[in-house]
């Protein structure tokens, strides 16, 4: 048979008496309830542990005694003898002269101060030394005073405990002396032997001080708190960002202010999740420092969601609308349609599938009627940085190129329907989006977990391509911002 003369029966037979309200469609798409899976995104997390320069000075207080060393001793020398040059002969005019040494030496408080990377130690030191017994005159009291300076470059080695590298000075800004039958007999020497010690002392206990700020229990703590599972939405959809640490940097010691801070770096893996809480991962071991230290950057996704509940009403409606208006079929002419329930879901390459089921029949004349439900399928999609999401290439699901076409499926075949569903099936993530964007910096934004807090800023977002998944129609969003782990003990 021609081909022209089989299209013009195909109208014919769809009416024919044997269609009398007869049940029509054809096959459901397979539905696909695959969830949303998103990429793995490499993060940076800044983790500064700061400490109050006080209480680092204090800890050195404690070791260093105030008492720095005593001295009680005869010195022979003490006085040299002075001669007077009378031309012929120089005339002693003062024997050499001993005499006894004692008194002691202290330090004043230390003082911790820096710029940067280096701390400077300050420590002043006194002395108060008598010369007893000197000839057979009356003593003399000595007083003296210096400052003790020191300059420290902090590391940590393999094991993270404290190093220091310390470049020591100091300076009389008083010798220790006296006046002595008009000689000036100085005692700075003396002093220097016994503080010399005491000052190298300092190389030794910087780091062990250091380590009392309890440095490698606060890491362990902190890397095991880094296994975190954040939630991002609680509701519409459910959504959680799951942080796994992967590496600890060590990016220095820095004075800012009146405080001695480490800043550390945390290379992680952040996932997102929809629905239900993931399992948590076992934190591992804490590793050695890394020698690198990437920019402060959190990256992750956000899941807008679509549930396709809210899509199913809004065609429902379009399409009622369409039959108030009436609808004319190419062959057939004006037909009563009647539409009635919508069910959309995810269906394969990335589809979505909308079933209607629906009544119609030649207009004026019910007694040739077909109903039941029409299957098409629609790919959803969003150009570029927008968060509308739309529909096309609408077309009925499975193979319709059959001997007999029914009325109904003639229906679905007009582009008029098939405008109005792509119509329905448009949809603004915009306000969702917001919300969206407003709860996750309210739920991320400042967290605790023990004696550490999350600060988390997103500022910056960005949406992708739509996504069909079993869930729903998911709009993703990849945010990045800053995120940091600050120490602050509770009380």
């Amino acid at each position: 048979m021609p081909q022209t003369a089989a299209r013009l029966l195909l109208p014919v037979l769809a009416l024919a008496p044997g269609a009398c309200d007869r049940q029509a469609g054809n096959p459901a798409p397979l539905k696909v309830e695959t969830p949303a899976t998103f990429p793995q995104q490499p993060s940076t997390i800044v983790v500064p542990l700061t400490a109050p320069l006080s209480s680092v000075a204090a800890t050195l207080d404690r070791e260093v005694p105030r008492e720095l060393y005593r001295i009680d001793e005869m010195r022979p020398g003490c006085v040299p003898e002075k001669r007077v040059d009378i031309g012929i002969a120089k005339l002693k005019v003062v024997p050499r002269l001993s005499c006894r040494i004692v008194g002691r030496v202290t330090r004043g408080a230390i003082r911790l101060s820096g710029r940067g990377d280096t701390l400077a130690i300050d420590m002043p030191v006194n002395a108060v030394i008598r010369a007893e017994k000197v000839g057979g005159f009356a003593g003399a009291t000595a007083t003296g005073s210096a400052m003790v300076h020191a300059t420290a470059k902090l590391a940590v080695d393999r094991s993270w405990s404290p190093t220091a590298t310390v470049d020591i000075r100091y300076d009389w800004t008083r010798p220790p002396g006296i006046d002595v039958l008009g000689q000036r007999v100085e005692f700075t020497s003396k002093a220097d032997e016994k503080l010399r010690p005491i000052v190298a002392k300092l190389e030794r206990t910087l780091p062990r001080e250091l380590a009392k700020l309890r440095l490698r229990q606060q890491l362990d703590d902190l890397w095991a708190r880094g296994f975190a599972t954040l939630s991002l939405n609680k509701a519409n959809p459910p959504a959680w960002m799951r942080v796994t640490p992967q590496r600890l940097g060590f990016g220095g010691y820095r004075v800012i202010g009146d405080r001695l801070q480490m800043t550390l770096a945390a290379d992680a893996i952040t996932e997102t999740f929809v629905g239900d809480r993931p399992d948590p991962i076992a934190p591992t071991p804490l590793p050695p420092p890394s020698s690198t230290v990437g920019p402060n950057r959190l990256k992750f996704f956000i899941p807008v969601l679509a549930d396709y509940r809210e899509l199913e009403p809004v065609v429902a409606r379009a399409l009622k609308r369409l039959a108030a208006k009436g609808i004319s079929l190419p062959n057939i002419g004006p037909v009563d349609a009647e539409f009635g329930k919508v069910t959309v879901y995810a269906t394969s390459d990335n589809h979505l599938a909308v079933g209607v089921k629906a009544k119609v029949s030649k207009h004026g004349s019910s007694a040739f009627s077909t109903k039941g439900e029409v299957w098409l399928t629609a790919v959803p999609y969003n150009d570029e940085g927008s968060q509308v999401l739309r529909a096309r290439d609408i077309r009925i699901a499975g193979d319709t190129d059959s001997r007999t076409v029914d009325l109904l499926l003639m229906l679905f075949g007009d582009t008029g329907v098939q405008e109005t569903i792509r119509a329905g099936l448009t949809h603004d993530f915009a306000g969702d989006y917001a919300k969206l964007l407003a709860d996750v910096r309210r739920e991320i934004g400042n967290r605790r977990e023990g004696d550490f807090v999350f600060q988390v800023s997103v500022d910056e977002v960005r949406n992708g391509r739509i996504a069909v998944t079993g869930q729903g129609l998911f709009l993703p969003v990849e945010a990045s911002g800053r995120a940091t782990i600050a120490y602050r003990p509770r009380g």
